[in-house]
């Protein structure tokens, strides 16, 4: 059976041919006229960019790969005695565009668990931090400190061919992404917990373990963050922090520079940090009334606006509500 890099590998190629040939035949149509108001208005609504994993729409909510996320809850690989997907069937759907079996969506999690280990050096650099810290900060400097470790950054300084970056990348994504949850479980640990110090459980999966890092031993409270990470894994390229990586990474900074640079974008209180205030809704529906008679973008219109997706309840034809995902008017590029 082919590994998911090898079928990486292969999709590569096939898209690489697929483009060229589009180019090639259409690389004049116009798919877009632009406004002088859109311009000076950060983009919005200017058809810019190309997106396949993921597709919001105001009506249904997001689809991943065309499926909905109850399509997905039927679909996808469950933890051991859970009802929940695990963000790694949901990460090989995004990156192959197939469903994987039981046996791929394994593969991922035992590679992640493979790779999860933290350099020593980025924990003692968080513990010389004040704990009052912003946990994004936090957790964007735990993501800038790793990028000692980057393969592509090696191999780019020794002469790589250009088609072999993607390989140099994936190592550094899939290093990355296997960290995450014990750099993410640690800056909670530090912020809000008294920085304790909580292993991983090696017969945990990816989400799983993220939430029992953080000191939870409930599992419908696992289930809740498996669940909670599969629908955030991807909400198109144009949102601030999305299209920020994607900026950054252009100009072939690895891994760590652009996904460090997105958090970066994901912290603004037009973006991400609007989820801390609505954590509370009564403060947050006195913020929102103090900013608006002062004339503020409040920030439940910023998310809109900016371009930043918020889970919605949507009902279905039978009127049954749904988890339904994002929704939000589309813009292709917001910033």
């Amino acid at each position: 059976m082919a590994t998911l890099k090898e079928i990486v590998g292969e999709r590569l190629a096939e898209k690489g041919a697929e483009i060229k040939a589009l180019l090639k035949d259409h690389g004049n149509d116009v798919i877009h006229e632009v406004t002088l108001q859109q311009a000076y208005g950060g983009m919005r609504g200017i058809k810019s960019m190309v997106w396949e994993p993921s597709l919001l729409d105001p009506n249904e909510g997001i689809r991943f790969r065309g499926f909905t996320i109850p399509e997905l809850q039927q679909k996808l690989t469950k933890a051991k005695g859970g009802k929940e997907p695990i963000p790694e069937a949901l990460f090989w759907l995004l990156v192959t565009g197939d469903l994987p079996t039981d046996e791929q969506t394994a593969e991922v999690t035992a590679e992640w668990k493979k790779r999860s280990a933290m350099p020593d050096y980025v924990f003692k650099m968080l513990d010389s931090l004040p704990t009052d810290v912003h946990p994004m900060t936090q957790f964007s400097l735990g993501i800038l400190a790793m990028q000692k470790e980057s393969v592509f950054a090696k191999e780019y300084r020794k002469g790589i061919k250009k088609a072999d970056y993607w390989a140099y990348t994936y190592e550094d994504v899939m290093n990355l992404l296997a960290r995450l949850p014990a750099l993410a479980a640690k800056v909670y640990n530090r912020s809000y917990k008294n920085n304790q110090s909580i292993p991983a459980d090696p017969n945990l999966d990816w989400g799983g373990n993220f939430a029992h890092m953080m000191g939870y031993t409930d599992e419908q409270f696992k289930e809740l963050m498996r669940l909670y990470l599969v629908i955030h894994a991807d909400h198109e390229g144009g949102n601030v922090s999305a299209h920020t990586t994607h900026l950054v990474g252009s100009t072939l900074s690895d891994a760590y520079y652009s996904l460090s640079a997105g958090i970066n974008g994901l912290a603004g209180p037009l973006h991400g940090l609007a989820n801390q205030d609505h954590g509370n809704q009564g403060k947050a529906r006195r913020r929102r009334a103090h900013q608006g008679a002062a004339g503020q973008v409040p920030l439940g219109y910023a998310e809109q606006r900016t371009g930043h997706s918020r889970l919605r309840p949507c009902r279905a034809a039978q009127d049954r509500p749904q988890v339904c995902g994002p929704a939000r008017i589309r813009p292709e590029v917001a910033a």
